[in-house]
This record gives structure tokens, C-alpha cells and sequence, in this order.
């Protein structure tokens, strides 16, 4: 997946310029930043930082992880922000940050995440965080028509894409399609105060951390 995105970087953001998304996402970017104003936020997995720019000027302070050094270039390139640091990490080992964190966002991260792997991730997320920190998931939905088609399924329940990049190269990527039921039956674990959101072709996933 690093190494997908990372030949991926130059070409990413071209997923927010279909056409038929322009209203969700302009939804979109006026919904997220009010959930973090004077929050310290630490964002995983984001990228080229479009998410990033938009919420970043409303929060306290920003870290905002990424695997691939090349899409960190590109999110460098596009935030001024002076309350936001870049980081190189592993969304799985989180490396050890300073000062502590309230709130934390992902966009377009827990599709990729096997399912098999999710309750890890979360664990490892919410070890880092405050007791009632804010968290926020935001990703698509599966829409006939707009979404690349599924290729194929393992046995743990996890579905793949066949994605083809600018110079030709084709790769199998994971990419799952939670529905409601079982966003929030994953995250009720750890929360008493769980918000779901639809959008026509994306949703979002809100909730408080009860438990250290």
C-alpha cells in the first residue's frame, strides 16, 4: 500500500475532481473544521494534506502522519499553516509524539485497513489520544457508476480494486465498503457516543473515546 501510494502521489488528487462529487465534498469541507477547533488533532495516513488544509487553521496544533514520503512533499508543498507538523510514520506503530492529543482524523484510511487488522489499529490510535478525545473517520462510499469496481475478495472479508497508474503499472488494492452497522459496532467497544453520517458518495464516522 506505501509503495502504491507513493507512485500514486503526483496523480491523487485527481479523486476530488470528478464532477458528480463536488457537491458532497464542498459539504464536506465546511462540515470537518468546526470539529476541531482548538483541538490538538493528530491526523493519520494524510497524504497530500487536502484534508489537512481545510481543518488545520480552526485547531490548537496539527500532526498529520504518512507512510510515503512522496505525498508528504506534495502536503508540504500546499500547507502554511504554522500550528501543523508533517511526519513520516507507520499508522500501525505510531511513533512516540510529543505533548498529548484530543482529537484525531483520518480520510480515506479505513478502507484500506484489513479487517483482520482493524481492532489493532485501534487499539494502538486510542493509546495515544486523551480519555474523551474526539475521533473522526471519513471515507467513500460504494457507488455503481463512480467507484472503481470491486475485482475480488479474501476469505477475511476484505475486497480489492484493480487501480492502473499514469505510467501503465496495474495493482491490486485493498479497499472495503463498511456500511453503518459495522462501523459502529467496531467502535461501540470504546465509545458511548457514536455518530454515523451518509453522504451520497461518502461518509463519516464520529466518535468520543470513553476508555485511556
Amino acid at each position: 500500500m506505501k509503495d502504491y501510494y507513493g507512485a500514486r502521489a503526483n496523480e491523487y488528487d485527481r479523486i476530488y475532481s470528478k464532477p458528480e462529487r463536488q457537491a458532497d465534498l464542498k459539504k464536506l469541507q465546511m462540515w470537518l473544521p468546526p470539529l476541531f477547533v482548538d483541538r490538538s488533532v493528530l491526523e493519520i495516513a494524510c497524504g497530500t494534506g487536502y484534508w489537512t488544509q481545510f481543518y488545520a487553521p480552526l485547531a490548537e496544533r496539527v500532526v498529520a502522519l504518512d507512510a510515503a514520503q512522496e505525498t508528504l512533499r506534495i502536503a508540504a508543498g500546499r500547507i502554511s499553516a504554522q500550528n501543523v507538523h508533517l511526519m513520516q510514520g507507520d499508522a500501525y506503530e505510531l511513533p512516540v509524539l510529543d505533548g498529548s492529543f484530543d482529537a484525531a482524523f483520518a480520510g480515506f484510511w479505513w478502507s484500506h485497513i484489513p479487517q483482520e487488522q482493524l481492532a489493532g489499529f485501534l487499539a494502538g490510535l486510542h493509546r495515544v489520544l486523551e480519555p474523551g478525545a474526539r475521533i473522526v473517520f471519513l471515507d467513500n462510499r460504494f457507488v455503481p457508476g463512480s467507484s472503481t469496481p470491486i475485482a475480488d475478495s479474501d476469505s477475511a472479508g476484505n475486497t480489492y480494486q484493480i487501480r492502473t497508474l499514469d505510467g501503465g503499472s496495474t495493482h491490486r488494492v485493498l479497499k472495503n465498503f463498511p456500511t453503518r452497522e459495522q462501523l459502529l459496532a467496531t467502535v461501540s467497544p470504546y465509545s458511548t457516543s457514536c455518530n454515523y453520517l451518509e453522504w451520497e458518495y461518502f461518509w463519516a464516522l464520529e466518535y468520543t473515546l470513553d476508555i485511556p
